[in-house]
Order: structure tokens, then C-alpha cells, then sequence
């Protein structure tokens, strides 16, 4: 299981005083607002930042950070995510999940077949659309209704799946 969640990404500086413009990950853009502090992902290393300030810019949010008052300080930050500790997620309702979590697991159908591995959620306008890699049918994309996914178990590792007419 992941330890950190991405919340967002630096897309670019806003202004000269070290304020930056990122681009939420997150399904509540609103968590950003009781956000104390974030982790950077740099690449080479994760920085704990603490955050100073908080404005919502469009679809984007702007933050300011304490100790960086400078827009030469943040630009090499450009394009790196912003995580969060798994303790600091949003909570999920029942039967929802975090992606991370899903990504990885095994797909089987609801005969017993194993049919491949879940890599990516796309998120879209109706619903999520899981995309499995079938070694027996390639890609395949699936939407996440309950007419498609019957079972999600985390734990055990495993997706049992019906396969609905015209999906293969």
C-alpha cells in the first residue's frame, strides 16, 4: 500500500514573492484549505513544506509556503507533486477506494477465470473506467458499475468482474 497520496502537482510560479500554482489531484479541492504542510516530491527527495497560504485561482490552487519569498526558490519545483501522508487522507464512504490502492490487484471474473491486472482508473464525467491489462485480450477498459465490478477486496488483493456483452 501507498504511504503518501498525491494531492496535486506544481505547474508553475505565480508572482515573484515563492507562491505557486498547483494543480489539484485530489477529488475535494477544498482539502487544500486545512492543509498545514505537504510533502514535495522533488525526485531525489521528499521536502516537508509547511503551508502559509491558500487562494483558489480557477481550477488551480495557489500556495505560498513559509521560509520561500522568492519566485527563484520555487521554479525548479515546476512539475513536481505534492503528496500527503496516508494519515492525512480524506476519509472514503463505503465501496469507495483509493486509486492507489486498486492499481496492481488482480482481475478475475465471476466464473473464477483470472483475466489480468488492474494499471490505471481513468476518471471521467459518469464513472470511473477501469483499465486492465489481459494477457489473453489486451487493454481492456472497464466501467466501475456494479453491473461490471461485483467484488473489491483490498486485502486479499483481488477484483472479481463480470464481463457484460461487447466489453471484450
Amino acid at each position: 500500500m501507498e504511504d503518501f497520496f498525491q494531492v496535486g502537482v506544481i505547474t508553475s510560479t505565480h508572482g515573484i514573492k515563492g507562491e505557486v500554482k498547483v494543480f489539484p489531484t485530489t477529488d475535494d479541492v477544498k482539502r487544500f484549505d486545512k492543509l498545514k504542510q505537504v510533502i514535495l516530491d522533488t525526485g531525489k527527495e521528499h521536502l516537508t513544506l509547511e503551508v502559509q497560504m491558500v487562494k483558489h485561482f480557477n481550477k488551480f490552487v495557489i500556495l505560498k509556503f513559509k521560509g520561500i519569498d522568492d519566485i527563484n526558490d520555487v521554479t525548479q519545483y515546476r512539475r513536481c507533486p505534492l503528496l500527503v501522508p496516508r494519515s492525512e487522507a480524506l476519509p472514503l464512504d463505503e465501496g469507495e477506494y483509493y486509486v492507489a490502492d486498486l492499481v496492481g490487484l488482480s482481475v478475475f471474473t465471476d466464473d473464477g477465470k483470472e483475466f489480468g491486472r488492474l494499471t490505471d482508473v481513468m476518471v471521467t464525467g459518469a464513472n470511473d473506467v477501469y483499465i486492465v491489462d489481459s494477457p489473453e485480450h489486451g487493454e481492456v477498459l472497464l466501467p466501475a458499475i456494479r453491473q461490471c465490478i461485483r467484488e473489491i477486496d483490498v486485502a486479499s488483493g483481488k477484483i472479481i468482474i463480470h464481463l457484460m456483452d461487447g466489453l471484450i
